[in-house]
This record gives structure tokens, C-alpha cells and sequence, in this order.
């Protein structure tokens, strides 16, 4: 007789439910066991956060799940990226290592690569991260939307400076004519060079106007080695210019560029072009021509120029936001001189006041160029301000919020002869000026240089001892005597850009 026990039928249904269990599941294989137990318990709670360790940590999120191993390859990689990049930025400086990389060409393709390939695998460690920690149940809508969210918050960036990187590229193209990188141009660019003499040429070049004139004439010599920079400025109404013999306009002037007052110092860029056929193969024989004489008035070999036209000079400032300048003369702002009066050109009647300002592209290219009021001397002297406020102040951050609107600027007004190669050099030496390096001035003016008769002697004796590392530097000029007027200057009003004929810290001057 058989005993019919409910108990023992419920156990033994449970013993076979259990066996057919495990041979139900034997098939799906350990990774089923793990999605299981890592998955299905975990609630909103864990996806919510593991998703968003993913976005904030590349991979953080999945060392909890059952794709740690692909987790610990993508947080292994960002954080020997991330200790290259501190390593780097620790071993130059954070702004010589920005500059070092973006004037590599090749670098910056590798950059932007390395950002598109970067931030699609970031994005797939946020979606797996989101699909091995979504529970089951409702609000699957919301799980998806949060981490598309969380692509768009690495997506987003990366495609910005996918547009920022190619933006370089471009502009890094434009300016060096797209010459290939040398092999050792950063290792030997300064090799035996001591001083480094770049010639900055402002440019008021318009489509309204013939030829080139060179409005602004500046030279910074620089110490390779310490960042020390003495600015040099010339009147553009030089006459009697020495052009050197190796320049082919030598033949049309051999006693120099000597025809009284229409042969001035900013004519020769025009005079050059205007007789290109003596310059068989060069492409601008008017910048050749114009560096070559301001390097024989000078006495200097001039290593590089960099040409910008003055329309692109307002939004530099702008881009910048702005420069600092201490105002050492009243300076009036879209005027000109008629008949010894200042005569303002539309009705607004507007000066740059005494006293420190900060002033915006508009002002600051006004202050640099008007003669109204002031002689070219005193001109000369706030362009040097200008240029040294300039490179003192210029905000690496400023200038990378506005890059894109910049570097059109710089491709349409901006020019120079430096190879890419020098570029990381280049870049290195900016540094030093900005961060160890004095910037200093030799103010040349009417006490030495008569413009229609000067004297090339005394001018180039005067830049020699200026660069010179056996001439001591001239402390800031607080101590100094205040110059005392000539018998010989004429009663127009005394310009305020007459200190000592010697070279002076620039703070001191401006």
C-alpha cells in the first residue's frame, strides 16, 4: 500500500524543479551566473552611479561588472595618458608645453586622432556601463536618456577640440607655408646663437591703397639662454637709409636710399616691389628689401620677421581682452593733425586720459599710431609700450576662449618667414620671455637721430652697447634725472618719449 504524502511530493517537486534548474542553465555558461549576480540586484541606484564613475573615470564604471577587463584596460590607459601629460606639463611648464605641441603639425594630427579615437571608447564604456547595470523593470526610457547624457558630456568636448586642433593645423600651415618639420630644428635651432633678432613690421596695407607701408618698424633682440629683450623701434621717416650691397637696390642707390624728403625709410617695402626684376625668384621682395636695411642701420643680423597688418592688430587686443597700459600722454582717438590742430574726424570728440587703462583693440591701436598732438618719436615709444604689454600680458586662457575667431585673424594679417621646425623653439623662447625674462627699451630718439641727416655710427654703437652682456643693465629709471629740454627742440610741445639715450626697463619707459 502506497502512502500518498503531499509533503514528500512538494519536496520531491523541488528536488526535480531544482535538477531541472541547473540542466536548464548548464548550457548558458559562467557569464549568465555573472550577469545575474551582477546585474539583475542592484537597482537604479547602481547603474545611476556606476554609469556616471564611467563618464566622470573612463571605465571605473565597468570594474564591477562582467566587463571589468575591458574596465581596467580603458582606466589603465587614461591614467598613463593623464601621468604623460603631468609629467610633460611639469618637466616645461604648463604654457611652454601648450605652445611646444601646438606648432607640431604632425603632433596636433596625432592630438586630434587620439581625441576621436579617446572619446568613442569613452563613450562605449558609458553605454556597456549602462547596459550591464540596468535592472530590469520599468523607466528603461530614462536609463537611456541619462546615458546619452553622459556621451554628450565627453562627446561634446571632444568635438571641440577636434575643431580646435584642425583650426591650428591650419593656421600653423598658413604661416610657415606648410614646410615639413625637421628631424633637429628644435635641438639646434639656438646652437651658437646667443641673441636672437626678430624684426616686427606693422602694416597698413588696404584695399584702398597702393603697395605696402610699413607704418610700425620694431626689432626684439633676444637672449636665448635667459629670455632678456631689448626693443628696438625706428622713424619711419628716416631719409638717407644704407641699403647694404648685397640687396640689389644697391645698384639704384649706392649711397643709400638719397632723394631728400620722399625717400623715407617706409617707402623702400614699396620701392622693392616696384623693381621686383632685380629680385628674380623671390616672392616679396619688398619684406627682403626692408629687413635688409633696418638690419644695416641697426648693425644686426636679422634672424626672422613677423609682419602684422595693422587692421588685424584690433582684434589680437580684442581677443586678448585687452591690454594695461599707463598712460604717459594725452592721446586723441580718430583724429588728425590739420594745420598744427587736432581735428577729429567724425563728431565724437574722444581722448586716451593720463593714467593706467585698459584698453581695447580700437583704443590701443589708436594709442600706438596717432601722431595728432605728438611726433613720431613719442609714437614710436607707445608702439613699444604697446608691443611690450603685449607679450608681458597675453592669457593663454583669454586667447584659447576666442582661438577660432583668432586664428582667423592671424591667418589673414599675419605673416613670417620661421620654419616649422624652429616652431617648438620658438615656442620654448616665448615661454622664457613671459616667465624669467626683462623686456627693456632703447629709446633712439631726436637726440640721436636727425631724420634727414642721421647718424648710423652712433645709432648702431648705441644698439651694440644695448645687447651687449658686459654693459650693465640699466635699473628701472625711478632714480634717474628727468632729462632736461634741449636749446635746440623747437617750441611745438615737449614729447614725453625723450628719457636718456640709453637702454631703459621698459616698465620704467611706459
Amino acid at each position: 500500500m502506497q502512502n500518498h504524502d503531499p509533503r514528500r511530493n512538494r519536496g520531491t517537486r523541488r528536488a526535480e524543479d531544482t535538477d531541472d534548474s541547473v540542466d536548464d542553465h548548464s548550457d548558458l555558461g559562467h557569464d549568465e551566473d555573472d550577469y545575474d549576480e551582477y546585474d539583475t540586484t542592484g537597482g537604479s541606484g547602481r547603474f545611476f552611479g556606476l554609469t556616471a564613475l564611467s563618464t566622470v573615470l573612463p571605465g571605473a564604471g565597468l570594474l564591477g561588472t562582467r566587463r571589468r577587463g575591458f574596465g581596467m584596460a580603458l582606466l589603465a590607459g587614461t591614467l598613463l595618458l593623464g601621468a604623460l601629460v603631468v609629467f610633460y606639463a611639469w618637466r616645461k611648464g604648463v604654457v611652454v608645453a601648450a605652445l611646444d605641441l601646438a606648432v607640431r603639425p604632425r603632433m596636433l594630427v596625432m592630438l586630434l586622432v587620439a581625441t576621436v579615437v579617446g572619446a568613442l571608447l569613452w563613450c562605449a564604456g558609458i553605454l556597456l556601463t549602462a547596459r550591464e547595470t540596468a535592472p530590469r523593470g520599468p523607466g528603461t526610457g530614462w536609463r537611456a536618456l541619462f546615458a546619452a547624457v553622459c556621451c554628450l558630456l565627453v562627446l561634446v568636448p571632444a568635438a571641440n577640440a577636434v575643431r580646435y586642433l584642425g583650426i591650428q593645423h591650419d593656421v600653423v600651415g598658413v604661416l610657415t607655408g606648410g614646410n615639413p618639420e625637421g628631424d633637429d630644428g628644435t635641438a639646434s635651432a639656438w646652437a651658437d646663437k646667443p641673441r636672437v633678432n626678430v624684426l616686427l613690421l606693422g602694416s597698413d596695407a588696404a584695399d584702398s591703397r597702393v603697395g605696402v607701408r610699413t607704418d610700425s618698424m620694431m626689432v626684439a633682440s633676444i637672449d636665448t639662454e635667459r629670455g632678456d629683450t631689448v626693443l628696438f623701434s625706428l622713424p619711419r621717416n628716416l631719409e638717407r637709409v644704407p641699403i647694404p650691397d648685397s640687396n640689389p637696390l644697391s645698384t639704384l642707390y649706392p649711397n643709400g636710399y638719397d632723394c631728400g624728403d620722399e625717400c623715407l625709410l617706409n617707402g623702400i617695402w614699396t620701392l622693392a616691389t616696384d623693381h621686383s626684376d632685380l629680385f628674380p625668384g623671390n616672392p616679396n621682395p619688398g619684406l627682403t628689401s626692408t629687413r635688409d636695411v633696418i638690419g644695416e642701420i641697426l648693425g644686426l643680423t636679422i634672424d626672422r620677421t613677423l609682419v602684422v597688418n595693422l587692421r588685424g592688430f584690433q582684434s589680437l587686443v580684442d581677443a586678448m581682452g585687452g591690454v594695461d597700459i599707463d598712460v604717459k600722454e594725452r592721446v586723441c582717438v580718430s583724429c588728425k593733425l590739420v594745420n598744427g590742430r587736432v581735428v577729429f574726424v567724425g563728431d565724437k570728440r574722444e581722448w586716451i586720459e593720463l593714467g593706467p587703462q585698459r584698453l581695447d583693440g580700437y583704443h590701443a591701436l589708436w594709442y600706438a599710431r596717432s601722431r595728432a598732438g605728438s611726433d613720431d618719436f613719442s609714437r614710436m615709444r607707445r608702439q613699444r609700450c604697446v608691443a611690450g604689454a603685449i607679450i608681458d600680458q597675453a592669457d593663454p586662457v583669454k586667447l584659447l576662449r576666442n582661438y577660432p575667431d583668432l586664428a582667423k585673424v592671424v591667418r589673414r594679417n599675419l605673416t613670417v618667414d620661421i620654419p616649422t621646425s624652429e616652431l617648438p623653439a620658438w615656442a620654448e623662447l616665448v615661454g622664457t620671455v613671459q616667465d624669467t625674462g626683462s623686456i627693456r627699451s632703447l629709446p633712439i630718439t631726436n637726440k640721436v637721430v636727425r631724420v634727414a641727416k642721421p647718424d648710423f655710427d652712433k645709432i648702431r654703437s648705441l644698439v651694440q652697447a644695448a645687447i651687449s652682456p658686459t654693459t650693465p643693465s640699466a635699473a628701472p629709471s625711478t632714480s634717474a634725472p628727468a632729462p632736461s629740454p634741449t636749446p635746440t627742440r623747437s617750441s611745438s610741445t615737449p614729447s614725453p618719449s625723450e628719457p636718456a639715450d640709453e637702454v631703459q626697463d621698459l616698465a620704467a619707459t611706459c
